[in-house]
């Protein structure tokens, strides 16, 4: 028997989530442009252009990006290598990435190109698994205490997070975002099993204070120009 074919293309984040975020922080102004880092499948970049967004977006792997495109047509997605964007300086109002900053080893020169090319007072949006959950749940998940390192390389709680993005220069502010959902539940279920089930009924992780949470959503904001820049 053949399998069904896919509902949509692969999902790898928590698109509702994520909407939420960036409906919260109020960044979708008339006007703004807004890159994307890490736009896999194309999802919430099609979300975002519906709605009349001048969002683009930039991938590492060529095959999502082909996946994007045979889902979601000729979506404005450029494929780059490591932490180098192929935009000029001051390029964009908003940067976001989701499931992102997690996976780049050199996350410093991540943060020093998303600076460079936004514009003064810019905001980067920010959604990265917090380190003290997310080193429970992969090491479950790898089944070792080491294998799964090589992928989540860069995780942060929301102290280090917020003390390296002001090391670069912006201010953080952390966002409450409700995470358990149909795609987390599901997640949870794939990789804990039914153990996972009891443990969320248990512990709702939206429950937690903001530096407990599985995920942390955070604005990080530029300096606004002064008025004597802005002549």
């Amino acid at each position: 028997m053949t399998a069904p074919p896919p509902a949509g293309p692969t999902q790898f984040g928590n698109l509702e989530a994520n909407l939420r975020f960036i409906s919260d922080t109020r960044v979708l102004q008339p006007g703004a442009r807004i890159l994307e880092i890490g736009s896999g499948t194309g999802t919430l970049l099609s979300r975002l252009r519906a709605q009349g967004v001048d969002v683009c977006g930039v991938d590492v792997n060529a095959d999502l990006i082909a996946e994007a495109r045979r889902w979601h047509g000729d979506l404005p997605v450029q494929q780059v290598q490591g932490t180098t964007l192929p935009f000029p300086d001051a390029a964009f109002d908003i940067v976001m990435s989701f499931d992102v900053l997690e996976h780049i080893p050199d996350s410093d020169a991540h943060l020093r190109e998303v600076r460079r090319v936004l514009r003064p007072g810019g905001r980067y949006l920010i959604q990265t698994p917090n380190k003290w959950t997310n080193v429970v749940f992969e090491t479950i998940r790898w089944r070792s205490v080491t294998r799964w390192r090589a992928d989540h390389c860069a995780l942060h709680s929301l102290a280090g997070l917020r003390r390296r993005l002001a090391a670069h220069g912006f201010r953080a502010v952390a966002y409450d975002v409700p995470v358990v959902n149909a795609f987390f539940r599901h997640k949870v279920h794939t990789y804990l099993g039914w153990p996972g089930g009891v443990l969320l009924a248990l512990v709702n992780p939206d429950r937690l204070p903001l530096a407990l949470r599985t995920n942390l959503y955070v604005a990080a904001a530029l300096p606004a120009p002064t008025v004597a820049e802005g002549r």
